[in-house]
């Protein structure tokens, strides 16, 4: 069947979902180009951007966990199901309504068994997967980090379409043998539920493994590439080609099915996030956290108020304001958007202690800045404590002084961090 008619079956009429499978370690940029994280990388904004600080994903739900990772629907999807079955209960009643929404249940019950092969498999290198979440683009899952060989990710990308591709020999097995392509048409009612399934997981395959993030033949891709070359050049390649196919694809919507311009935009905004993220990894190997911190800033003590904070945001550029004691050590962070919530809701004499973050970490300034930008990624913190062995604060590292660094490093192409196990001719 061609690719053509088969896009056109999947998409026509808005039927069906952008049904794909991805996976990250979830660093975003925002807007403002500042590095932003999320519970399943897929974020609105850094949080200087986020006016009440509220993430897109947290309209998203667990319904179960296996084998400690949650499993989460996004409450759009819901909404999903309710407008597919109304519009198959206009089509054909009651019995077609409840057919659809069955199919469509299925379908991403084989999405999230594609994630799950990349779950299992980024397991087997040490990589654990805090989450899966559903959406009606399809599933995303969340790995705290990518594995540091190509061959460990191409194993890991690999993972997912080939399940799919179990599944669909399985349903060929049951049909007994591969229909006719008349016969697998996915919009046509008169089809078999098992033969549109197995169109499906094909289609899942075929679209998963074309060479542009953030589907899984964009990450094979750069596995290959990265086994001649630096990881940081194979990502930019790959970057490159994923924006190249949805620039295609963009053409192809303006003159076919316009749902196209959108899986275009997806395909196209989720490279550049890529190639950011890599950068970010790519910027703080070899370097300590000493060297990112922020070490010019406005303080709070324990006995400050809301008031106090108010006119140091006022007369600063800071949006996140440390709780110190007399002994220098740090008791929390008091961030803008925690600030303002509090200024509205209990008033201005509000001591600190009582709205502010008393989640946030320290770590010695001699430590790997990559363990700060961990933290702050699968914790979703605003800030990490610096602090020197006695304890004391020394600086803050926040996503936005991340950012910035970024930016001064991208000024500086001859600079490379050292230590880096993809570099430029190491193969895995």
């Amino acid at each position: 069947m061609p690719v053509e008619q088969t896009l056109g079956q999947v998409f026509r009429g808005l039927e069906y979902p952008l049904i794909t499978g991805a996976y990250g370690d979830g660093w975003l940029l925002c807007d403002c180009g500042i590095p932003v994280v999320d519970a399943t990388g897929v974020a609105d904004g850094c949080y200087g951007c986020i006016t009440e600080g509220e993430s897109f994903m947290t309209w998203s739900f667990p319904i179960g966990s296996v084998k400690g990772t949650v499993i989460r629907i996004h409450v759009t999807f819901l909404l999903f199901l309710l407008w597919i079955g109304g519009a198959h209960y206009a089509q054909g009643g009651a019995g077609a309504a409840m057919e659809g929404v069955v199919f469509i249940v299925l379908l991403f019950a084989c999405v999230l068994l594609h994630e799950f092969g990349h779950v299992f498999a980024a397991r087997r290198y040490g990589v654990q997967t805090p989450d899966i979440t559903l959406l009606p683009i399809g599933g995303v899952a969340r790995l705290e980090r990518i594995p540091e060989k190509p061959s460990q990710e191409l194993v890991v990308a690999l993972a997912g379409p080939a399940v799919n591709v179990v599944i669909a020999a399985l349903l060929f097995l049951a049909l007994g043998g591969i229909p006719s392509a008349e016969s697998m048409e996915v919009d046509n009612p008169g089809v078999s539920l098992l033969a549109r399934l197995a169109s499906v997981n094909v289609f899942l395959v075929l679209f998963n493994m074309i060479p542009a993030f953030p589907m899984d033949g964009g990450r094979a891709l750069r596995a290959l590439l990265a086994t001649r070359m630096g990881y940081g050049r194979a990502t930019q390649i790959a970057a490159s080609i994923g924006q190249a196919v949805a620039f295609a694809l963009g053409l192809l919507g303006l003159f076919g099915n316009p749902l196209l311009i959108f899986i275009a935009l997806f395909v196209y905004l989720a490279a550049s996030s890529e190639a950011h993220a890599v950068q970010l990894r790519e910027v703080s190997r070899g370097m300590i956290a000493g060297d990112a911190m922020i070490t010019r800033f406005e303080s709070l003590s324990p006995s400050s108020v809301v008031e106090d904070a108010v006119q140091a945001l006022i007369s600063t550029t800071q949006h996140e304001f440390p709780v110190v004691d007399g002994a220098g050590r740090l008791r929390g962070v008091l961030t803008r958007d925690d600030m303002i919530k509090a200024l509205r809701e209990r008033g201005p004499d509000t001591p600190v202690l009582e709205v502010m973050r008393s989640d946030i970490p320290v770590i010695e300034n001699r430590r790997n800045l990559d363990e700060a930008l961990r933290l702050m990624q699968e914790q979703g913190l605003p800030a990490v404590g610096i602090t020197n062995r006695d304890g004391r604060l020394l600086g803050l590292i926040t996503p936005e002084n991340i950012g910035e660094m970024m930016m001064v490093q991208a000024a500086r192409p001859d600079r490379r961090p050292p230590g880096s196990p993809w570099r430029t001719g190491r193969a895995a």
